[in-house]
């Protein structure tokens, strides 16, 4: 009897050993292809109030991690693991039924320069009515590399807005796989002139901006692209707007949003001339069921019309995905300052500066 209670207690402590093994792995350098170490890893649980800190660990010399602190309900919805490497945030979303042991996270060395990081696609749509002309700008990165590009200092993004624009500007940013983040626009020195703090991995990102200004047709709409080494700006105008100007060349219509045209701008300053007013509607009905009511927010497309087989999110389907998904995305977003606040100190560096 003595022998049976010793191993019903054993079984039974086991078993709550293997309930607090919450989650355990790996954390591998993609830039060296070896695991790291010292990259620290912690686990949050997404809840209706808000992101529930469980743990945080540093990784050991073979680059393993274990969070051995009991989940409240783990069953109940997915977990999100945070590794922070040479100053830059990797997360790993593990939904339910997910496997939970040798979880692979991985890092990259981070570099100030851009090296394969590159902008594929600019895209800018706008929307002159009603006095008032919306613009949503969208740049695709594509990081081909294995070295993540971050430069806090500069932002890997600068960019201009006309002087009409007040400064006011909306940003969403995307890593690779991952959803909308709300970002700052940062101030770069120069009127009318900011950047975008935003680590590009490898892989795709993007950096999505909404903005408006005053308009009357005719009008003038011009700025300057910042960006080196980025393509040569495509424009799409809902029908009943015509584009003119220096540089500025017809390329077609869109067939995702009917009556549209799309046009290319050459040159790093362009100067458009615009005519006409019209909104940018699809043939596909609006994602989430949007009703088209008018909340004040810059309304810039329905859906997600895929221009030269890319896919640009935009106004107001950017507006109503966001809705849908208001809760991720805010916890999301402040696990990205909460976590930068806890690990301002204990970030591992690569440059051997405390």
């Amino acid at each position: 009897m003595r022998i049976l209670t010793g191993c019903a207690l054993f079984t039974l402590t086991l078993a709550v050993n293997l309930a607090s093994a919450a989650v355990d792995g790996i954390v591998t350098n993609g830039t060296s292809g070896k695991p790291q170490p010292g990259a620290t890893v912690t686990l949050f649980q997404p809840t209706s109030q808000g992101p529930q800190f469980i743990d945080s660990v540093k990784t050991d010399a073979s680059g393993k991690f274990a969070i051995t602190k009991e989940v409240p309900n783990a069953g109940g919805g997915p977990l999100l693991l945070q590794a922070v490497y040479a100053g830059v945030q990797y997360n790993k979303t593990l939904t339910p039924g997910m496997q939970t042991t040798g979880v692979e996270i991985p890092v990259f060395e981070s570099s100030k320069l851009p090296g394969e990081a590159k902008i594929s696609q600019h895209v800018m749509l706008i929307e002159p009515t009603g006095g008032t002309m919306n613009v949503a700008e969208s740049y695709i990165f594509l990081n081909t590399g294995k070295t993540t590009f971050n430069n806090p200092e500069s932002g890997t993004l600068q960019f201009t807005l006309p002087a009409a624009a007040a400064g006011k500007v909306e940003i969403n940013v995307l890593a690779p796989g991952g959803m909308p983040i709300r970002r700052a626009a940062d101030a770069a020195g120069k009127p009318n002139t900011f950047k975008v703090d935003f680590p590009i991995k490898p892989g795709q990102s993007e950096i999505r901006m909404e903005w408006s200004m005053p308009f009357t047709s005719p009008g003038v709409l011009e700025g300057t692209v910042l960006a080196k080494g980025a393509p040569d700006l495509k424009v799409l105008a809902p029908g009943g707007v015509t584009l003119k100007g220096d540089g500025v060349t017809s390329l077609g219509n869109e067939p995702d949003l009917p009556g549209s045209t799309i046009y290319g701008i050459t040159g790093p300053k362009y100067k458009i001339d615009v005519e006409g007013q019209g909104t940018l509607k699809s043939a596909a009905p609006a994602a989430g069921g949007a009703d088209g009511a008018d909340d004040g927010s810059p309304k810039v497309s329905m859906n997600m019309p895929k221009l030269f087989g890319l896919p640009v999110v935009t106004g107001e389907f950017m507006g109503t995905f966001l809705a849908v998904k208001w809760i991720l995305a805010s916890v999301i977003g402040m696990l990205a300052i909460g976590f930068a606040l806890l690990y301002r100190k204990g970030n591992p560096r690569t440059d051997g500066k405390k």
